[in-house]
């Protein structure tokens, strides 16, 4: 018969927790690297609202 170490229930939470945070910064990172526009708008935005004012 096999035995199964239980985790302990904040474990397995911050466990779940590293692992989605890590995917979701995977995530942005492909998302910007192939949205590369958007961060030019943003400086292009920020270079407008410096100008104006």
């Amino acid at each position: 018969m096999k035995t199964y170490k239980k985790l302990a229930a904040s474990k397995l939470l911050a466990k779940f927790d590293t692992e989605l945070m890590s995917l979701l910064t995977n995530d942005l990172k492909l998302f910007m690297a192939r949205n590369a526009f958007l961060t030019s708008k943003k400086q292009a935005i920020m270079q407008s609202t410096l100008s104006v004012a």
